[in-house]
């Protein structure tokens, strides 16, 4: 039997019941021996209010006022949404109608109140004025590299002069044999070269730092430039639907419920204010939006030549302003213009040239996304501010412009909403690996999108995003730049399944007590339990290192589920900082079975400092990485733990554990682990016995300590192939020929044995 330690290790999917009942008595057991890992060990109190959870509040700060806008109390907030990525574990909510705070009241649209040709005649007059400011940059760019050029070029003279004349001295002053003079001349040719080198190298950092600051500049021109034609634009939108509706209703239906008044878009755009009603209020599911993400898609095969053209084509079957923000934002996450190939001459009424800002780097997602909404007649503001992107850690402060970014607000559905084309945006992917939210021209690949940054709840988006401006938080009660330091770091998927941490009071940093002990507690949606699988990573936090003393850091985490909680018990082998990295997948027990490689994604990190330790701590024993319990035996083979529910056991010195099958399973096996002894040393001490639908696993131990164990099984008539994610154990001796049937790791225990126990 040879344990396949080279797979990545990852948990299982599963199906909790009232018979995951959880780590509790056994925490409380006295301590056996040295070799006890006390990681797993809590008060009386602690185990009878469910695992891991403390008095304190869990980020270390005991009793500290540091509020957080996600509020555990606050009954009507749904703590997140399931995009089109988490489809295929939703509910078929587009055939379920519920009732909505949002009167979707639908209008004409905009051909019914400005004629393309009027549209058309204000970008005209608009695009001029954008090439003037193009011809502008491109004539100052000009001017600066001549300068560049010219200063360089002045100095190179003055300091060529100034070797000459050092060298002409040297050779004056010299005695005038010939390999002197050989040697001052190779030198003087060396410190031209030098010379020549150092003022390349300078020139080349003046000129990218010049670069830079004038494409700062030209943003900020540009960016004022689009806001005043964007204002122009719904300007004119607005005076001829004012005009419209002197004599016909703006509205397509005539009729509406009683006691309802459709909202009429503001002309002006309003003050920002906290909405009203959330996004799970307005839409449910992103496939209510199926036709109008098709038209987005479609509309982004072709190239226009101008954004009346484009827009049009875009909103010109939408009838909500919901819509027309939606198919713009599904525009930009498709068209994928980060890697769009531009020629070099770019003007300004070829299908290329409407987007030459993005070649540029003149204009970002967030000012294209607004100039578009202004075509269509939506109010849409950029927002500047920090944001928690690529390169940030928990616990790291907002001391420069290092996470600057920028997104948008549009007003839709009668308030501003948050959306951020960028993070959106994922681009073409595999058909495996993507959602079923339309097809491109090759029918093998799909548009994947993250639909958590189109309309994000105030309450959610302040969790990655600080506006500069504090009024654009849209949150009743604002909160200051030290406190969003301190909000956990989560990750949209956190929000897309529903996730909240089942303490209140935790902060980026999350603190050990003196034992080095800490626990971060996440709780999953009641209807996400059977096909929610997580993972975790440990390193330390200044550095990639994930080992210490030769041992993975990994080996000091517990993780465990009790009921739709799970626990990660983090106990530090040393003083200093931690990461801890949390991951999450959502797939269903017989996708998790087929072996199909599976990838995690980040839901939240924190960082964990333990300033001091007083106790020196063991690993926990090598077993398969993934959860501790029988929780993952449950969901994915259907094997109920009829003797021992937790995943920690307190035993003398034998043990048997018996499960129930409800479906048939074959070719069992277990194997014992304890830290100093090799595996194989332990294979005699454990063997078990099916008899009907019964089976019994029995364990004796060689000696006292803290063990692990792990059990791997296989369902009946399954057809067994190599996997990337499961732990797996190659079996020959439950077959008559020999032949090896791969084992799918099926739970582990973690197991005391004491002669007191």
């Amino acid at each position: 039997m040879v344990y396949c330690s080279s797979h990545v290790p990852k948990s299982g999917p599963g199906h909790l019941d009232n018979t995951s009942v959880g780590i509790r008595q056994a925490l409380n057991a006295p301590r056996t021996n040295k070799y006890v890992n006390e990681q797993i060990r809590g008060t009386r109190t602690e185990v009878d209010g469910s695992f891991g959870s403390r008095q304190s509040t869990p980020n270390g700060y005991g009793n500290r006022d540091i509020q957080s806008p996600q509020s555990q109390n606050d009954t009507d907030y749904k703590y997140g949404r399931f995009d089109a990525s988490a489809l295929h574990i939703a509910h078929a909510l587009k055939q379920t109608e519920i009732q909505k705070a949002y009167n979707k009241a639908r209008e004409k649209p905009i051909d019914f109140y400005l004629a393309r040709e009027e549209q058309a005649r204000l970008e005209m007059k608009h695009r001029k004025e954008e090439d003037d400011l193009y011809r502008r940059f491109a004539r100052k760019r000009e001017e600066e590299d001549r300068k560049i050029q010219s200063e360089f070029e002045n100095e190179w003279e003055r300091e060529l002069q100034r070797l000459t004349h050092k060298f002409e001295k040297e050779l004056a002053t010299s005695k005038r044999n010939r390999e002197e003079h050989s040697l001052l001349t190779l030198r003087h040719e060396q410190q031209k070269e030098d010379l020549e080198k150092n003022m390349t190298l300078r020139r080349s950092k003046k000129k990218e730092s010049i670069t830079r600051k004038m494409l700062e500049h030209e943003r900020y021109e540009t960016a004022a430039l689009v806001d005043r034609q964007s204002s122009e634009m719904l300007e004119l939108i607005s005076a001829r639907r004012s005009e419209y509706m002197q004599n016909e209703s703006i509205f397509l239906d005539d009729e509406f419920s009683e006691g309802t008044i459709p909202l009429e878009y503001p002309l002006v755009a309003p003050a920002p204010q906290p909405p009203a009603v959330s996004k799970f209020q307005i839409y449910t599911d992103p496939i209510e939006f199926e036709d109008v993400d098709r038209i987005a898609i479609s509309v982004a095969q072709e190239d226009q030549k101008t954004f009346t053209d484009l827009v049009r084509q875009l909103v010109g079957r939408c009838t909500t302003d919901i819509e027309k923000a939606r198919t713009i934002f599904r525009w930009i996450t498709v068209k994928n213009l980060n890697a769009m190939h531009f020629d070099d001459d770019l003007r300004g009424d070829t299908p290329m040239g409407l987007l030459r800002g993005i070649k540029y780097g003149t204009e970002s997602y967030h000012v294209l996304f607004k100039r578009l909404c202004s075509y269509a007649g939506l109010h849409c503001v950029v927002i500047k501010g920090y944001s928690k992107s690529a390169g940030y850690q928990p616990g790291v402060k907002f001391q420069d412009s290092r996470f600057r970014n920028s997104w948008n607000a549009v007003y839709v559905a009668g308030a501003w909403r948050f959306v951020q084309c960028n993070w959106g945006a994922r681009h073409l992917v595999n058909a495996k690996e993507a959602p079923k939210t339309g097809r491109g021209k090759n029918d093998s690949l799909r548009y994947e999108y993250d639909d958590h940054y189109f309309l994000t709840d105030p309450r959610e988006f302040i969790y990655e995003f600080f506006p500069l401006q504090e009024e654009w938080q849209l949150l009743k009660r604002p909160i200051t730049l030290r406190e969003f330091e301190n909000l956990p770091f989560v990750r949209s998927l956190f929000f897309r399944y529903g996730l909240h941490f089942a303490d209140e009071g935790y902060g980026a940093v999350v603190f050990t007590d003196d034992t080095g002990a800490a626990t971060v507690r996440i709780t999953m949606p009641t209807d996400m339990q059977s096909c929610l699988i997580f993972h975790y990573n440990l390193k330390f936090y200044d550095s990639d290192e994930d080992s210490y003393d030769g041992v993975s850091l990994k080996r000091f985490v517990m993780q465990s589920v009790v009921g739709n909680i799970v626990a990660f018990r983090v106990h530090a082998p040393c003083s200093g900082a931690f990461l801890l990295d949390i991951f999450a997948n959502a797939v269903t027990p017989q996708e998790y079975l087929t072996g199909e490689p599976m990838k995690f994604k980040s839901v939240c990190k924190f960082k964990i400092c333990c300033e001091e330790l007083q106790t020196v701590m063991v690993p926990l024993p090598d077993c398969a990485s993934g959860e501790w319990g029988p929780t993952k035996a449950t969901r994915l083979f259907g094997l109920i733990p009829i003797t021992h529910q937790d995943p920690l056991i307190f035993a003398g010195r034998s043990l048997d554990l018996q499960f129930r099958m409800s479906r048939p399973l074959t070719d069992f096996m277990a194997t014992l682990h304890k830290n100093g002894i090799e595996e194989k040393k332990l294979s005699k001490y454990v063997s078990h016995n099916v008899m009907d639908d019964i089976v019994t696993f029995i364990i004796t131990f060689p000696e006292e300590g803290q063990y692990g164990l792990d059990i791997y099984t296989r369902e009946l008539g399954t057809i067994m192939h190599s996997s990337h994610h499961h732990q797996q154990l190659h079996n020959s001796s439950g077959s008559s020929s020999g032949e090896k049937h791969l084992l799918t790791h099926c739970c582990k225990y973690l197991i005391n044995s004491s002669k007191r126990n």
